[in-house]
């Protein structure tokens, strides 16, 4: 990318839309680096990697408020990597959990698959009866909490 470019040419290096970049400068995550005479935002290096990184820490999984997070991290002098790396180490601990949930999901899914018989009525398909079941749970919980 060229020095000065515009939002238009910023988010097209980085591969975003026009909105994302707006969206980034609206959290304060990300701001040009000065402005034509015309209003137009100018974009240098700086942003560009700062970009970059944004959409890089949401690849791994971090929100945008921890990703705001962590550029405090990279320009407070008394930080240390190990900072970082209790962040990271906490982003792996959640993935993980989600990792768990899903596989739990999953086998629950591959059962009621398994004791589905394609041939049946539905009113004897056991998916649809597990669903019933769970929303008759779930109605019945949320009443109980009233």
């Amino acid at each position: 990318m060229t020095v000065g470019c515009t939002i238009g040419q910023l988010a097209k290096a980085v591969g975003v839309n026009i909105q994302t970049v707006r969206y980034y400068e609206r959290r304060r995550l990300l701001g040009p680096s000065a402005r034509r005479p015309s209003g137009y935002r100018i974009y240098g290096e700086d942003e560009e990697q700062r970009l970059r990184f944004i959409k890089n820490a949401q690849a791994l999984g971090f929100t945008l408020q921890e990703i705001a997070e962590l550029f405090k991290l990279s320009v407070t002098s008394t930080a240390r990597c190990g900072d970082v790396q209790r962040r990271a180490q906490a982003k792996l601990t959640h993935v993980e959990a989600k990792v768990r949930d899903l596989q739990a999901l999953a086998r629950a899914l591959r059962s009621l698959i398994r004791d589905c018989r394609a041939g049946q009525p539905t009113d004897r398909c056991p998916i649809l009866k597990s669903l019933q079941a769970s929303v008759t749970r779930t109605s019945r919980s949320a009443q109980r909490q009233k």
